[in-house]
């Protein structure tokens, strides 16, 4: 039986119509919170809105109107913000390029959405944090700490807007920490990574499998919940021990 913890609280998942955010959506729902589904692809954030019995925002996480319009939207419908999964991201069929030559019109669009969305969306949604706090969690990658270009490059950015928030919003009881996976097994990493470049990385791994989205939700919800009151500014691999850091 679902220990429901997450009653009465309200909690936005951008990049929730599919993959791992969609998995985080479910399981929120499932232990009784109101979930936002926040997202572009109209049909299927639809679709998860409604088996859940959640509310669909269409939301651009890189434009401040959206973002602005998605934290009204959600206020409207549940009259305040408890917690953020700041999810959405560019990746599947990213480009596979190298910092030093993928075209900059391509890269300033993908930093705004994989970096700069994490801070918009939350610069939006914690005036309405109200209920003597609240939690977010942001989306990083063992690609931080990893060669992976671009890619890269954006979550290590994550990892440090992380330790900023959890600074500057402390004072109001927000906690912010984010959550590193390992190469998970997703439509998105199908269509991205080539499959000998997957096998490699999984017979790298000390646990030698592909990771699901449901190996994630554990850390997502612990994360967001009153049991980790007293965490902020962390960053949590999820990784099958792809990076064991000292």
């Amino acid at each position: 039986m679902s220990s429901k913890r997450f009653e009465n609280k309200t909690i936005i998942v951008t990049g929730a119509a599919g993959g791992i955010g969609e998995a985080y959506a479910r399981a929120l729902a499932a232990e009784g919170a109101n979930v936002v589904i926040a997202d572009l692809a109209d049909e299927k954030g639809k679709q998860v809105a409604a088996d859940i019995g959640g509310l669909y925002v269409n939301t651009d996480v890189a434009d401040e109107d959206s973002a602005k319009a998605l934290a009204a939207a959600t206020v409207d419908a549940y009259g305040s913000i408890d917690g953020l999964v700041n999810n959405a991201a560019i990746y599947g069929g990213m480009k596979l390029d190298f910092l030093i030559t993928v075209p900059w019109d391509y890269y300033k669009k993908f930093m705004s959405v994989n970096l700069d969305g994490a801070l918009n969306v939350t610069r939006a949604v914690y005036p309405h944090m109200t209920n003597g706090g609240g939690a977010i969690v942001n989306q990083s990658s063992t690609a931080a700490w990893l060669y992976s270009g671009f890619y890269g490059l954006a979550k290590v950015g994550v990892n440090g807007l992380t330790q900023q928030l959890a600074t500057e919003l402390g004072g109001q009881n927000i906690r912010v920490n984010a959550i590193a996976p390992g190469p998970i097994d997703t439509e998105a990493t199908r269509t991205t990574t080539p499959k000998e470049m997957v096998a490699d990385i999984v017979n790298r791994l000390p646990l030698k499998r592909f990771g699901t989205p449901e190996d994630l939700v554990g850390m997502c919800l612990f994360l967001l919940s009153d049991e980790a009151g007293w965490i902020t500014g962390q960053i949590f691999n999820v990784d099958g021990g792809q990076v064991i850091r000292s």
